[in-house]
């Protein structure tokens, strides 16, 4: 496995199809099976680790985000990483630098409306990556479905040569999505957080039990949560991000919660396929994760 910090040594590394992961770091088994899953589609697999300064409106958030430059290492040469791509602060953002990318439209509601400024960071650091590292394809999890939607319309609309592949949400074995931020979590939080995934499970049974109205979809994750400081629960399209009355096309229910200090998302995909509405519960593991041993 190679190590890089820039753009253009990156670059004279390549042979074949490129695939990209761009990610936070603090690997869990979230990112691991992502990097299983584009190994098996390029010839050359690049991660990206890169705790991007500009996607956090809050400074604490940043600061507290867990990092382990060791660890993701040897995580990164365990899962057949051909290079991993560790850029410092001025090689994504020189000094001077001003441009930014602003995705609208899909970036608006959910996450737009909670987080100022967040998808303006995104959208700017994966366009950064885009260019930069001229991957062919890049894979993104479905656990972040807002933030596919505004890096498919990014990709689409400024004609990057570029597939995105969606990829899906890992959770724990008792249903937990995963997250690095999980590890911020002590043991009674953890436990309480549970809600969080557990009310949208029930939602996925009474949308194959046959319900389509979105404020009965929603109505039962908000109890599930009731204890738990919720910023939203919303039926969106996954075509727009918007809310919608009736599920009667593609959707995501979508939920965002606080469990003491840690800021948490969680959303069921609901795909149309031979006519009938699917919920995506996602992909459970069978056994603890990495973050579920440091609990």
């Amino acid at each position: 496995m190679d190590l890089t910090t820039t753009f253009a040594g990156t670059r004279g590394l390549y042979t074949g199809t490129v695939g990209l992961l761009p990610t936070l770091g603090y690997f869990h088994e979230g990112h691991l099976k992502l990097m299983e899953l584009l190994r098996g589609q390029c010839d050359t697999l690049v991660v990206s680790v890169f705790v991007n300064p500009t996607q956090f409106n809050d400074s604490s958030d940043f600061d507290s985000y867990p990092r382990d430059f060791e660890r993701d290492t040897g995580l990164a040469s365990e899962h057949a990483v051909d290079i991993l791509f560790f850029p410092e602060h001025d090689e994504v953002y020189p000094t001077g630098w001003t441009t930014i990318v602003e995705v609208g439209g899909v970036s608006q509601e959910m996450e737009g409306r909670h987080r100022a400024g967040h998808f303006t960071g995104v959208a700017t650091v994966v366009a950064k990556l885009f260019a930069g590292l001229q991957p062919d394809l890049a894979m993104f999890g479905r656990k972040d479905a807002q933030q596919l939607a505004v890096l498919e319309a990014m990709t689409r609309d400024l004609r990057f040569p570029i597939q995105i592949i969606h990829a899906p949400l890992i959770r724990e074995p008792d249903g937990f999505a995963l997250s690095s931020r999980n590890v911020r979590l002590g043991r009674v939080d953890r436990e309480r957080a549970l809600a969080l995934s557990r009310g949208l499970f029930q939602a996925a049974e009474q949308i194959d039990a046959g319900e389509r109205r979105a404020e009965r979809l929603e109505a039962t994750v908000r109890r599930s949560v009731r204890d738990l400081e919720i910023d939203y629960v919303m039926l969106a399209s996954q075509d727009t991000m918007t809310r919608i009355e009736t599920l009667d096309q593609p959707a995501v229910l979508a939920a965002a919660v606080k469990v003491g200090e840690v800021r948490l998302i969680d959303n069921i995909a609901i795909d149309v396929a031979e006519g009938r509405f699917v919920p995506d519960r996602g992909l459970i593991l069978d056994e603890a994760s990495r973050l579920g041993t440091l609990r």
